[in-house]
């Protein structure tokens, strides 16, 4: 028994049988209904709290029903009911069962918070005095654990506001340059967001923040974590904070500290999420659905682990008491189980239809497709997901590999899916650093242009299957997880220990180089070519076949000093700093026009594959030689020179509309451009005159600056298709 259970008064209310479903607890007709699922559980408790959650007022039995839902309608109760679970069954680890009636539990379908955690021994479920924790500790958590508060259905938001409708059609992903941003980070430093909005929804939506957005013309943010997470524990012991916040706790609810107001979160989000839509952007969640944070077997029991360990985690089989682990966090998700399934899906499907989201990037992603035979692109999460009809009409973008063994999996998931394109980015760096490249401060293998050309045409090795298209590889140079485009020319090696792990965390072997100098420097030569080679990796990630997506910051060179695991940097360090804007550094007239250039042209967004030999109906890509002839064998596997160029026609067209030529040499380069005449429409160098950007080649040759690439257009009297 609780050892809380002497100060509960007798129940006030009486519980009546319920409905199955929906699962949580829904104001209806003058009451409360409450439903909640456990395969394993022989008892469930409704315990009911004070309205500021301090003290419990009383404990209901839930009924138990068909198919393991315990459920209880509570007449006269509304908006504010207080809540929390207690789950009764065996507490037997080694068998998957962790039953404790002593800790409250958190209802997984929690609308809004009550309380500040606090890491305490209370929160454990197991009896730290006993070895391997095979007795239940019997200290009731309840005063220190964070219970649910019963909210009503929305509110229209005010200023005509409304959130997109579930049914209308979202921007293609072939139409869409992905932005991807942290909600705290991008607006605790920006110029023009007032002090109070900071770091908060509302700040995202101020004009400052929309119209720093529009100066770049990105269409769909892509934002991290946003659900109510917590700080782990050994973070808290070093006075850090989980500042990424891949840490799920409450998947339902708004992060109060990304809220202005957090006992009005939900309709902050929607606000935001109304305002951005209103403004054109398109909206993406990160969503962890890997993990929770109730960490591994000795973690605390805060909602799941209680409610029915076996459903929702994978366990060990030979010691059940013990956690599969492919997120690396201490737990992963069992989605082949159909509650954990539907909980899924119902988290999912009430971002969209209640907050208004436009889709979902998918953290971790390979962890979702694992049956018990290893990764399938067939898991039930994977079909239940593309038959959903809400779901179904959204973005879904995968991180497309987990911390478990054969946990990489790019190229393999199925349908609408859109994949993080890891090669691509670890190509296109190779290619542009060149000799300099360094991987954890060794030298790396230049990157012939047989592999860049690959790449730069949406990756047709790895996406070119079950009628898969191009725009499902997300083309990036740089994202949350590893250096900032700043940090990938200006450090060799990772600069990490301010995160307390004594820099043995982050990526080891990512593809960077520091030009020389390890840092911030002020010789010029160095800043310059950090600069141009830079751009050029912001031009060929927004040229290239496939979605791109660029990380906020890399506009304006923001830096994390070399920290390539900013995940607990909730300071300057991890903040993107925007000294950069107006400075030689400021890139968002580049990014701009490269937007902009995108969406006229349709060759650089094509939606089918370039063939091998390509009919008078199907769009072409000709790769020459700087000279102006075609590429041969050896040309594409040469390291010693990476100067080619593409031309690009269109369907339908009896030549090509665009040539794009790249130098990542160290020396001005002249190339010989067939089929004109040309004129330059953009380059990345900065050094071409205005009007050399106007008029007509007055020959085929044209010299393309070291470290840089120019994009031109075929002068024509004949309209193109488009």
């Amino acid at each position: 028994m609780s050892t809380n259970a002497a100060v509960i008064a007798a129940p006030r209310h009486t519980l009546v049988p319920g409905p199955h479903a929906p699962l949580g607890a829904h104001v209806r007709d003058g009451g409360v209904d409450v439903a909640v699922a456990s395969q394993r559980a022989k008892r469930i408790e409704l315990c009911v709290f004070s309205d500021d959650g301090t003290r419990e007022l009383e404990r209901l039995p839930l009924h138990s029903g068909e198919d393991g839902v315990f459920h209880g309608r509570l007449e006269g109760a509304g908006p504010g009911l207080v809540y929390g679970f207690r789950a009764h069954g065996r507490y037997q680890p080694e068998s998957g069962y962790r039953f404790n009636p002593a800790k409250l539990l958190l209802d997984p379908y929690a609308r809004e918070l009550v309380g500040d955690f606090q890491w305490r021994p209370e929160h454990h479920g197991w009896a730290a005095s006993h070895p391997q924790g095979r007795q239940p500790d019997t200290r009731d958590n309840a005063a220190l654990a964070l219970k649910a508060r019963v909210v009503d259905a929305p509110s229209a938001i005010a200023d005509g506001l409304a959130v997109r409708a579930t049914s209308r059609p979202r921007r293609p992903l072939r139409d869409s340059v992905l932005y991807e941003l942290n909600v705290r980070g991008f607006t605790m430093q920006l110029p023009g967001v007032p002090e109070a909005l900071r770091g908060t929804f509302e700040g995202l939506a101020h004009p400052a923040a929309i119209a720093h957005l529009k100066s770049l013309g990105v269409t769909t943010l892509s934002l991290m974590p946003v659900m109510e997470w917590l700080d782990e524990a050994p973070l808290v012991e070093r006075g850090l904070r989980n500042y990424w916040g891949y840490n799920t706790l409450a998947f339902f609810c708004p992060a109060r500290r990304l809220c202005r107001h957090p006992q009005d979160g939900i309709n902050e989000f929607r606000r935001m999420v109304a305002t951005l839509q209103r403004e054109g952007f398109d909206v993406v969640l990160d969503v962890v659905l890997n993990h929770t944070a109730e960490g591994d077997k000795h973690g605390a029991t805060l909602s799941f682990r209680g409610l029915d360990n076996a459903s929702w985690y994978r366990l060990i089989g030979d010691d059940r008491s013990r956690y599969e682990n492919v997120s690396g966090c201490g737990n992963t998700l069992r989605l082949i189980h159909p509650r954990t399934t539907q909980f899924a899906l119902d988290v999912l499907r009430y971002w969209v239809e209640t907050m208004g989201v436009d889709g979902f990037r998918f953290d971790l992603g390979a962890a979702l497709g694992r049956t018990r035979h290893g990764f399938d692109p067939s898991a039930p999460f994977f079909v239940a997901l593309r038959q959903d009809p809400t779901l179904a009409q959204v973005h879904l973008i995968a991180e497309p590999w987990d911390a478990g063994f054969e946990g990489y999996q790019l190229g393999r998931f199925p349908g609408r899916f859109a994949e993080w394109n890891d090669r691509f980015r670890d190509a296109v760096r190779g290619y542009w650093l060149g000799a300099a490249a360094t991987a954890d401060g060794h030298p790396r293998a230049p990157v012939p242009r047989s592999e860049f050309a690959k790449r730069f045409t949406a990756s047709s090795d790895l996406f070119q299957h079950g009628q898969r298209r191009p725009q499902a590889s997300i083309n990036y140079v740089s994202a949350h997880d590893g250096r900032t485009l700043a940090d990938v020319v200006g450090y060799a090696r990772r600069h990490n220990d301010a995160n307390g792990e004594h820099n043995r965390d982050g990526h080891a072997h990512e593809v960077c180089t520091n030009f020389g100098v390890e840092g911030a420097t002020d010789e010029a030569a160095v800043l310059e070519r950090r600069r141009r080679v830079r751009r050029a990796l912001l031009a060929t990630t927004l040229l290239a076949q496939g979605t791109p997506m660029l990380l906020a910051g890399d506009e304006v060179a923001n830096s994390q000093a070399g920290n390539n695991n900013a995940y607990c940097q909730d300071n300057p360090t991890g903040w993107i700093d925007w000294a950069g804007l107006g400075t030689d550094d400021d890139a968002r007239a580049l990014v701009a026009a490269l937007v902009a250039l995108r969406a006229s042209e349709a060759y650089l967004r094509w939606p089918t594959w370039f063939l091998p030999e390509p009919g008078d109906d199907d769009p072409t890509i000709r790769w020459l030689r700087p000279d102006g002839s075609d590429m041969r064998v050896d040309d594409w596997h040469d390291a010693n020179d990476g100067a080619f160029a593409c031309q690009l026609r269109a369907a339908g067209s009896s030549a090509p509309r665009g040539c794009i030529a790249f130098n990542p040499g160290g020396s001005d380069r002249p190339f010989e451009l067939p089929d004109g005449p040309w004129h330059v429409l953009l380059e990345t160098s900065g050094t071409f005159p205005d009007q050399a950007l106007t008029t007509t080649l007055a020959s085929p040759a044209v010299l393309v600056p070291a470290h840089s690439l120019l994009v031109l257009r075929r002068l024509t009297s004949a309209p193109e298709p488009t």
